[in-house]
């Protein structure tokens, strides 16, 4: 005999999903004028002060367009940056809804990464509508390229989720990780070559440390392909192992001490 409930229930959970999604999104523009037209405009604003201050130190070194290298780095960085850091107290802040109903945990963080790729889409179109002005001025090619971060979206959100799942279980019983991650991501930003260029650095073995920083790997992949190259085979299994190791991590953490999660809300 079918069960019912079990054929009914993968369905509940993607309507949830997308419930999520839309109140998380909403919720970050509440009350504003221009609402979700900040996702666009605060990567732009961002790009302007940026290129600002650091294009007279760093704006001869790189391949792309000084403010296209910048854009490029901030939106595909903020995927990882917005998704992780939004997912430390989403388990805390649905305690009603844990407690008392029957609910997968891993929703929340997953709805945390998915409202990020949404927020990803509209930066995306601010990056595309800057690739166009440097255009029509000659400071940038559009290359075809392009189309291949589809490739890459799919490996950072992966790695994003990871992260996302070992931070929302471990916030549950240790609420000072918030804090401390926010100096971890400060850190992370300045290792993460967004508006300076590793052989700047001068130095072979920082450049070998940085190697082992995945989001230095997601940010030149995405270069590359703006710059009209097409990553290494090499690249993109080292962009998806990162991922893979990220996410069997997060989620058999998140698994290993799901039981006790409720308990501790």
């Amino acid at each position: 005999m079918i069960d019912r409930e079990r054929l009914r229930r993968p369905l509940q959970q993607a309507y949830l999903l997308r419930l999520l999604v839309r109140r998380n999104i909403k919720n970050q523009y509440y009350r504003s004028f221009i609402g979700v037209l900040w996702t666009v405009l605060n990567p732009l604003l961002n790009m302007l002060v940026m290129t600002l201050v650091f294009s007279r130190l760093f704006g001869g070194d790189t391949d792309l367009d000084y403010p296209i290298y910048i854009l490029s780095g901030n939106i595909i960085f903020n995927i990882m940056r917005t998704s992780t850091s939004g997912s430390l107290p989403c388990l805390v802040r649905q305690r009603d809804m844990l407690q008392k109903t029957r609910v997968s945990i891993a929703l929340f963080p997953t709805a945390n990464v998915l409202s990020s790729l949404v927020t990803f889409l509209f930066s995306f179109v601010a990056l595309l509508i800057v690739a166009l002005v440097r255009y029509l001025t000659g400071d940038y090619v559009f290359a075809w390229q392009i189309v291949l971060v589809v490739v890459l979206i799919p490996a950072i959100a992966l790695f994003s989720l990871g992260i996302s799942y070992f931070l929302s279980a471990l916030y549950v019983f240790f609420r000072d990780i918030e804090h401390l991650y926010t100096v971890i991501l400060t850190l992370w930003t300045y290792l993460t070559p967004l508006f300076y260029t590793v052989d700047r650095l001068g130095s072979a073995l920082i450049e070998k440390i940085m190697n082992l920083n995945p989001m230095y790997h997601y940010v030149e992949y995405f270069r590359t392909l703006l710059a009209g190259g097409i990553p290494s085979g090499l690249e993109h299994l080292i962009c998806y192992g990162f991922a893979i190791a990220s996410f069997a991590v997060g989620y058999l953490f998140m698994r290993a001490v799901r039981n006790h999660i409720a308990a501790n809300l």
